[in-house]
């Protein structure tokens, strides 16, 4: 099998970790007898700084004549005046948005799941932690707050700003039917996510998801309050297999699920739309006060490849062999700085990659 995959490697520590998962990828096709083409490509500060603006068009061309998109990370360090003076277009954040879009990349799966040989790192109470974390975020991706309109104006109490929340009928239904195929190969629960008792966006988004469920007679579905989920994810994590949100919920609780499992350098996300191309990237920032010093977490970003290569190239194997690498490098007890912890090994992001590299 021959692919193309187009890296935007981004800003920060962006270029690190994806050379992380380019090796992974690189072994995965010596060992399995597959050719993966990568071709760098701009997006982000990086970007800015080149062309002007943080998604070039070229960039959106490449990925869309690609089989799949390999992200690393975007943004500025904070407090840099030469980015925070930027327009909200033109801010590399904005990039993300316009991929997501221009690839037609409405579903964002990301799984939470706590490794056995991290449980320590875990932030909750060990009987918490004991329970088990293993849960996939479903977001929807390219409609709702983010997509809606938005803009400035005067009145009498002086200037103000506003940003709306608006889904239709298609685009809640295409998303719950993903969160509900899911769930058929998982646990078969999925707990939607919402704010139904005040916003009527989210009315619509309970009557939507509850229409789909019918077709979904084995799935049980659970409707839940997006702050009473932000409590329940810290309380009884356990409890949840698929969880179902709109684009701002599922931003916001999905980086709450990344954190109780111990680290945000260790969750993967795909985004996916109506074909096979996705993009998969890690779930953390840029982190550009670490960037060039070999200690960023390359973990989530491998993960994230083992997702293109089950979910986007159909290659189950060897998606299972990049885990399992993974997973005997942490039974051997060998940790980067964000998840070090007493008695273990510590490497540098670079020596773990090499680890994994060599245990496939």
């Amino acid at each position: 099998m021959k692919k193309h995959i187009a890296v935007l490697a981004g800003d920060g520590i962006g270029p690190e970790i994806t050379n992380g998962a380019i090796a992974v990828l690189n072994k995965i096709g010596e060992k399995f007898g597959h050719e993966f083409d990568f071709e760098q490509l701009l997006m982000g500060v990086c970007a800015i700084e080149k062309t002007g603006e943080p998604l070039p068009q070229y960039t959106i061309d490449r990925c869309l004549a690609s089989d799949s998109v390999l992200l690393g990370a975007v943004g500025g360090a904070v407090g840099d005046k030469r980015i925070e003076k930027l327009p909200g277009h033109l801010r590399p954040e904005a990039g993300l948005l316009k991929i997501r879009s221009a690839l037609g990349l409405y579903s964002n799966l990301r799984p939470a799941k706590l490794f056995p040989a991290l449980a320590g790192a875990c932030p909750l109470r060990k009987d918490i932690a004991e329970k088990g974390i293993d849960l996939v975020v479903v977001r929807e991706l390219i409609g709702g707050i983010y997509f809606g309109a938005r803009g400035r104006g005067t009145e009498e109490g002086g200037e103000y700003a506003y940003d709306t929340e608006k889904y239709n009928v298609e685009e809640v239904t295409r998303i719950a039917k993903i969160a509900f195929e899911l769930a058929r190969k998982r646990r078969h629960h999925v707990t939607s996510i919402d704010k139904a008792n005040v916003l009527e966006s989210s009315r619509l988004w309970r009557e939507v998801v509850h229409n789909v469920a019918k077709d979904y007679p084995d799935v049980e579905l659970t409707d839940m309050l997006v702050d009473n989920t932000a409590m329940q994810l810290v309380k009884n994590p356990s409890q949840f297999d698929v969880v179902l949100t709109s684009n701002i919920f599922g931003d916001i609780l999905s980086d709450e699920a990344a954190q109780i499992t111990g680290s945000i350098g260790m969750l993967a996300s795909s985004s996916l739309g109506a074909t096979k191309r996705g993009l998969y990237e890690p779930i953390h920032g840029s982190a550009p006060d670490i960037a060039g010093k070999d200690i960023a977490n390359p973990i989530a970003t491998i993960l994230s490849a083992a997702m293109m290569l089950r979910d986007s190239f159909d290659l189950p194997e060897e998606a299972k062999a990049v885990e399992n690498a993974v997973n005997q490098v942490l039974d051997e007890g060998y940790r980067t700085a964000d998840i070090m912890s007493e008695g273990m090994k510590q490497v540098k992001g670079s020596e773990m990659t090499k680890l994994i590299v060599e245990r496939i």
